[in-house]
């Protein structure tokens, strides 16, 4: 995967540099390469898909986590004031003015893929199962960036031709409702099933693969189940596309520390990823960003601890993880230590909290400093598994067996003490919610299950005083996509 990247990276970005602008869904060619003169081998195809997923790894980088993470209320400021534009989703105080990222490069990723399904048709492959593969992920690619995209904003702009020239009558677009966003999403969910050759991943695991479809079929219809009024028909078709991808090559992982091993990438226990190397990426994952530290804490702080952090120093940090999310991991649970490190002080014979340091995703040291390469991880297999929990529980089945499952790695010899019991549907959702906070702190999925179980609210210290004003649930659109794009109207209450 690595050799694929070099010899594509570039060559895909120049090539593709024509099809997307990156200011507005307004995508204008801006390069003498035409579509004339590309798009004519098996090459240029796949030199086309992998430069989508290189423009998707640059949200992935760092605009994922911040819409499926960002407003969770998992963070607390650390050190100094956060300067970037992200300070606003962390506080949950967006407007038009500050509305977090945008979703014009998301757009790109999409022209890409309307790209390759308009062209790859009447390309000569050598294997018709390659030119299937090719086309499903465009296909995949396309839904899955209108699923986040409808989380985010609700209704969309529908684009799903390429922009190959400059027409105000036409590539100037009004939103459709989000039950027509989601049609399509659903659509083209079927269509990439239906070419997938087979069910088999690639070697690193982080091109779209019928398995990793599968979990995104069963996201989008647990989500229409709850928010669209899809009911126990959307909770089956979850529950079905789940037992597919459970016939896949996937398994938990013992340890839970190895799934995030930089040299653990690919593993058996991830279905789906967006890949990161050092000296290969020109970005890098939040994770470091985020939840760095900025100073040594010697002579207050243990030995131990200190050499644990020290290849986090300096790695400016604005947030970290909230002393309270913290403080619902039971001691008896490996996910604790494997997620984040407590750093406490003693002074005068006391103890008290300092603040705490990621630990879930350790990158790889070089040169002495800790570099946040690690892959973003979109699905894993115990998402899957308690996923299959919340399906099941929708239907008024017992998921007691899915718990458990994802109960007996986490505590291992101590799970007899934490064995899940069936109770109501009210109290199993409630389970299933904080088992997913602590098995996937940090994975970009929190705001979207507060989302999802309505516990927003509830559970978001900063909106817990705007309890039934749901427009919140959604981001503003930016100041910058109104005025570029005239029949954009802003979300309501913003």
């Amino acid at each position: 995967m690595k050799k694929i990247y070099k010899k594509l990276i570039c060559l895909s970005i120049a090539i593709l540099s024509f099809v997307a602008c990156t200011k507005d869904i307004n995508l204008t060619p801006i390069s003498q390469i035409s579509n004339a003169s590309f798009w004519k081998t098996e090459n240029d195809a796949s030199g086309g898909l992998t430069g989508m997923y290189v423009r998707m790894r640059t949200q992935a980088s760092v605009n994922f986590f911040l819409w499926g993470e960002g407003r969770s209320g998992i963070f607390i400021q650390n050190f100094g004031m956060d300067p970037s534009a992200a300070l606003y989703v962390f506080m949950n105080s967006l407007s038009q003015t500050n509305a977090g990222p945008d979703w014009t490069t998301m757009y790109s990723v999409i022209h890409d893929a309307n790209l390759l399904l308009k062209y790859v048709p009447g390309i000569s492959f050598t294997s018709q199962d390659t030119k299937n593969n090719t086309l499903a992920q465009a296909y995949a690619m396309r839904a899955f960036i209108y699923f986040t995209m409808a989380k985010t904003w609700g209704d969309l702009a529908l684009v799903t031709e390429p922009t190959e020239g400059y027409d105000p009558n036409t590539i100037y677009r009004e939103r459709s409702s989000v039950a027509d966003v989601f049609k399509l999403i659903k659509s083209d969910i079927d269509k990439a099933l239906e070419l997938f050759p087979n069910n088999n991943y690639t070697t690193a695991r982080n091109f779209w693969s019928k398995p990793a479809v599968n979990t995104l079929k069963a996201d989008v219809y647990l989500w229409t189940g709850k928010k669209l009024n899809g009911g126990n028909a959307d909770f089956t078709t979850a529950l079905n596309a789940l037992n597919d991808v459970e016939t896949s090559d996937v398994t938990l992982l013992p340890n839970f520390s190895d799934i995030f091993s930089y040299t653990g990438k690919g593993n058996k226990e991830i279905i789906m990823s967006v890949y990161f190397l050092l000296n290969e990426s020109p970005t890098h994952t939040v994770y470091g960003g985020v939840t760095g530290i900025n100073a040594p804490t010697a002579p207050y702080t243990d030995a131990e601890t200190i050499a644990k952090i020290s290849p986090f120093n300096s790695k400016d940090g604005y947030w970290q993880i909230s002393p309270d999310i913290c403080n619902q991991f039971s001691n008896d649970d490996q996910r604790k230590d494997a997620t984040f490190i407590v750093v406490n002080q003693t002074r005068n014979g006391v103890t008290s909290w300092m603040y705490n340091c990621d630990q879930k995703y350790p990158g790889i040291i070089s040169g002495g400093v800790r570099q946040s390469y690690d892959d973003y991880i979109i699905y894993r297999y115990a998402d899957v598994v308690l996923m299959k929990a919340e399906a099941k529980n929708a239907l008024g089945q017992d998921p007691s067996t899915e718990i458990n499952k994802i109960r007996q790695r986490a505590y291992g010899n101590n799970y007899s003490s934490h064995v899940f019991v069936n109770g109501t549907k009210a109290e199993n959702d409630d389970a299933i919610l904080k088992e997913r906070l602590f098995e996937l702190l940090q994975e970009g999925k929190r705001w979207w299950d507060l989302v999802r179980f309505g516990k927003v609210f509830e559970q978001v210290p900063a909106l817990k005083i705007y309890a039934g004003q749901d427009y919140r649930l959604l981001f503003p659109i930016s100041e910058t996509v109104l005025s570029l794009e005239p029949k954009m109207v802003q979300n309501p209450g913003y």
